[in-house]
């Protein structure tokens, strides 16, 4: 029988091969989801002996990371913000930027919780549930929040989500698009709603352009087709209570674009925006 250790650099030798840009990491992943352990445990226990069903199977999701298929999917789950969730094709993979518009939100209800609002909070876009589902988690004193998808198999993994957290009472999964499902004014929207122009698709990696489902990824020539109807709806529909704040993940080069379009829409709020982990601008918020 082979022990860790050599699984584990069969493993990570086979990604370099493919220029993988995480072999090593990719590979321990794998490793540890076959194995049915924690990360630390490939350490702590190098010479540990796999079965040869585990090993055929460990190479088997090597093959399958070779040719492009993101971890995520391999193994079923995605961490995002602490929180372990159902990810398959029929959402997108959570991004860590996207936990700074968690970050933001979280100290937005607070902050209105503390003046004497409980806040309505609506997340558009939810894909697989992770923003309602970290803010729930993180904010117990939320009785509800609203969670909306046009996409009926997205909603079903975020039902998913919400079931293995006990949140099904808390995050109300609403179908339909952008804003329409939504029941009542809000005091709060997040959003992080496509925003990849078709335009980009030569520069877009294999690993997402194949596999990550393009109703959540695209949004027109320019990436800001939705958003614009975004804004549209939030007048149209009067949803936004006043002193209502939106939050925004956007693409990296589209700040000047974003917000040029939001002061045409709200022509009195504050926009202002933070920075993601690489520099750019990747949250906006809206205070009207």
């Amino acid at each position: 029988m082979t022990t860790i250790k050599h699984m584990l650099q069969q493993g990570t030798e086979a990604l370099s091969q493919q220029e993988q840009r995480a072999a090593r990491l990719d590979a321990q992943l794998l490793l540890a989801h076959v194995l049915g352990v924690e990360r630390s445990t490939l350490y702590t226990y190098p010479e540990r002996e796999a079965t040869p069903a585990q090993e055929q199977q460990f190479m088997d999701l090597i093959r399958r990371r070779q040719q492009g298929e993101p971890v995520d999917y391999i193994v079923g789950q995605s961490e995002f913000y602490g929180v372990d969730l159902l990810v398959d094709r029929r959402v997108l993979i959570p991004r860590p930027e996207t936990e700074l518009l968690v970050e933001d939100a979280l100290a937005t209800i607070r902050g209105k919780i503390a003046h004497g609002t409980m806040p309505v909070v609506a997340d558009i876009g939810t894909g697989s549930g992770a923003i309602p589902i970290a803010i729930a988690l993180q904010e117990p004193r939320l009785p509800y929040l609203y969670a909306c998808d046009i996409s009926a198999a997205a909603l079903e993994v975020a039902r998913t989500n919400c079931q293995r957290h006990y949140l099904t009472g808390r995050v109300r999964l609403l179908q339909g698009d952008l804003l329409a499902p939504l029941p009542e004014p809000v005091d709060m929207l997040t959003a992080n709603l496509p925003y990849v122009g078709t335009d980009e698709i030569p520069d877009i990696p294999p690993d997402v352009l194949d596999y990550e489902p393009h109703l959540a990824l695209f949004s027109g020539p320019h990436g800001l087709h939705l958003l614009q109807r975004f804004c549209q709806e939030a007048l149209q529909f009067n949803i936004l209570k006043p002193g209502a704040v939106m939050l925004l993940e956007i693409g990296y080069r589209q700040r000047e674009a974003v917000t040029h379009l939001l002061n045409d829409s709200f022509p009195n709020a504050t926009i202002t925006s933070k920075q993601d982990y690489a520099g750019w601008d990747r949250i906006i918020r809206v205070e009207t």
